[in-house]
């Protein structure tokens, strides 16, 4: 089966390959990876080869669903030609649709090594690492129980780049067009498309969400839900040092170095060569990895400067002008959900990030959460979100824009009922089962 590609200037035919019983390889030895010939002349969301693949919980448990990854052109942060993977998924048990919904789901990958990237790491037979995004296969599981067909993109690019803005809404966005050109999945022009992420998938879904309008209006972006979406990384930078997440901000580091030729020749100038090595390392450790390893990290220690005032440098605050989401304008339907004791991202920044989107007219639904800490509140949360999205998925509209605080987002009865319908999907997970159970989820 092939796929034709839309583009002005590529003429070639994406070529469809069968590798659902194949192991995976680990992403710089795939050959699946690197793009054909010319295939810088296509069109953003241009598919440029596809294969069927297996996806399965911590790799081990099959998933019961059709699972397509899509090579396709989009851009990076600068907006020239670029290229990245993302797995598309319907349950196998999904009733037939007309124009079927479709989720992008960004993960929250929060990495700069392909080996944590969803289209490795989903597979089955990759190594169980029981990261975040292994673990999220729970929630994309509880949307393909409603019947949508979901995209999970490797958001970040080929290479890593965790933090880089707007290139994250590019490969959403076009791995919805590539999605959308697929045959099989019933999504098409007049589908409802919708978005979700949280934490380093939150910030990834608030670029796209704010790019959707400009970047691809033919997309019918219904609503989009951001969980804990990194508000003002420099908040979340000055948290993370020395605090048991330090390992975070240094993977930030290490990557957003390579974006920006000026904040690299800052570090040059202010980081000892074992601040370097470790901002090396960090370049092939995966999330738990880096926590692990840069845990509680002073990176003050490494500069010849302290960090506040390393940060405060005008380079730097360029830096952080430019990977600071909020000042676009989404049209669509916003859910912001936030933990006000969130101990990674400051609630300040999200309260000022909705705070302008509101004033801009953007109808933003949001729900803070003093019960939880920043990992609780993904998992709790699901029930919201699905709801929500629901919602939307079925046209009903929403009623301006909304700040509440809760105790927890689980309290109202009706989200409880939805909470333990979540987990039966989670069972069927487990279980290898199919995942409707002959319901909607």
């Amino acid at each position: 089966m092939s796929t034709s590609a839309r583009t002005s200037g590529w003429s070639g035919q994406a070529e469809h390959t069968d590798e659902r019983t194949t192991a995976p390889v680990p992403p710089a030895e795939d050959p699946f990876r690197r793009p054909p010939p010319g295939w810088e002349t296509a069109a953003p969301g241009t598919p440029l080869r596809s294969r069927d693949v297996t996806v399965a919980f911590l790799g081990r448990i099959p998933l019961q669903a059709k699972a397509v990854q899509v090579l396709y052109r989009t851009a990076d942060m600068h907006g020239d030609a670029a290229t990245t993977c993302t797995t598309v998924l319907l349950a196998d048990d999904a009733a037939p649709a007309e124009d079927r919904a479709i989720l992008s789901f960004q993960c929250a990958i929060d990495s700069l090594a392909p080996e944590a990237f969803p289209s490795y790491t989903l597979r089955h037979r990759a190594p169980t690492t029981g990261e975040v995004v292994q673990l999220e296969l729970l929630l994309i599981a509880n949307a393909l129980a409603r019947g949508w067909a979901v995209s999970v993109p490797d958001h970040e690019g080929m290479q890593g780049n965790w933090g880089a803005p707007r290139e994250a809404g590019h490969c959403a966005l076009d791995g919805l067009r590539a999605a959308r050109q697929h045959s099989g999945f019933g999504v098409t022009e007049q589908s409802a498309v919708t978005m979700w992420g949280y934490s380093g998938g939150g910030w990834a879904t608030s670029w796209a969400a704010e790019m959707a309008r400009d970047y691809a209006p033919e997309l019918n972006v219904v609503g989009a839900v951001l969980g804990s979406p990194v508000g003002d990384p420099e908040l979340v930078f000055r948290r993370a040092n020395g605090h048991f997440f330090a390992g975070l901000a240094g993977l930030a580091i290490a990557g957003l170095i390579r974006s920006y030729p000026a904040m690299h020749a800052l570090v040059d100038e202010h980081v000892d060569a074992r601040g370097r090595a470790l901002l090396d390392g960090a370049i092939v450790w995966r999330t738990r990895q880096a926590i692990t390893r840069m845990a509680f990290t002073d990176f003050g220690k490494y500069m010849d400067v302290p960090v506040s005032a390393f940060l405060s440098k005008p380079e730097m605050q360029e830096v952080f002008a430019d990977i600071r989401p909020g000042r676009g304008t989404p049209a669509m339907p916003l859910l912001v959900t936030q933990a006000v004791h969130d101990q990674i991202v400051p609630l300040g920044g999200i309260d000022r990030m909705v705070a302008g989107w509101v004033g801009r007219g953007v109808r933003v639904t949001y729900v803070r959460d003093r019960a939880s800490e920043h990992f609780l509140l993904h998992i709790v949360s699901a029930p919201l979100v699905l709801g929500w999205l629901t919602d939307r998925i079925s046209g009903v509209a929403t009623s301006g824009s909304s700040t509440v605080t809760v105790r927890s987002v689980l309290a109202p009865l009706g989200r409880l009922a939805s909470g333990i319908r979540l987990l039966k999907v989670c069972g069927r997970v487990l279980r290898g089962a199919p995942l409707s159970g002959g319901s909607a989820g």
